[in-house]
């Protein structure tokens, strides 16, 4: 059977995190997914990336004027020093430090979360695809402002040969073997229910 990257497993030496305009502004206007929800998953997917060293790559967009500021919450997880790239592309794949800065990493692919998913992260994924790159969009990381928005930009992804997935699932797929000694720590950056779950199993196991 021929291989492509439909077979090709993410693993912490071959992925990189791009995360997209996860702006106050645009996040009151979210409406496919809580705004609170949306907040959770983003920031435990920056947190579990970090644990796992994955190069994580940071933009927005007009940040003094049109959609402000990072939230809070994934600017307090991102470590001191990481530089935000603000532009005015509307794709981050157009403006030339994000991607040089993907390509700095020297890993072939991308997961890519965004605000929001029909454009700040379908349009760089389906870019970075286009190029040859392995791309990923974390859904449940990047709201949108309806229910068609998010159908159609799903379709659109799906039809350029991007792999949809929820964020959980990336950071397992790269954490790979649950005797890691990272493992607990990554299960308890998803917080999840049934990572709660896999941290009780362990310490019943270890009695």
């Amino acid at each position: 059977m021929t291989k492509n990257r439909f077979h090709e497993s993410l693993t912490t030496d071959n992925a990189a995190l791009l995360l997209v305009d996860h702006q106050i502004g645009l996040f009151t206007g979210v409406r496919d997914i809580s705004v609170g929800e949306l907040t959770h998953n983003v920031t435990c997917l920056a947190k579990a990336a970090f644990r796992l060293n994955l190069p994580v790559v940071v933009t927005t967009t007009a940040a003094d004027s049109m959609w402000g500021p990072l939230i809070p919450e994934l600017q307090a997880v991102l470590p001191e020093g990481l530089q935000v790239i603000d532009r005015s592309t509307v794709n981050a794949w157009h403006d030339d430090r994000v991607r040089n800065a993907i390509e700095a990493t020297g890993r072939d692919k991308i997961l890519i979360a965004g605000v929001s998913v029909e454009v700040c992260a379908a349009f760089p994924a389906i870019s970075a695809t286009a190029e040859g790159y392995g791309a990923y969009v974390a859904v449940d990381t990047s709201g949108t402002f309806s229910a068609t928005k998010r159908e159609t930009g799903l379709l659109r992804l799906q039809q350029a040969g991007v792999i949809v997935s929820d964020y959980a699932s990336l950071v397992v797929e790269m954490l790979a073997d649950n005797a890691d000694p990272l493992a607990p720590g990554v299960y308890a950056d998803l917080d999840m229910p049934f990572a709660a779950l896999v941290g009780q199993l362990a310490a019943a196991h270890g009695r």
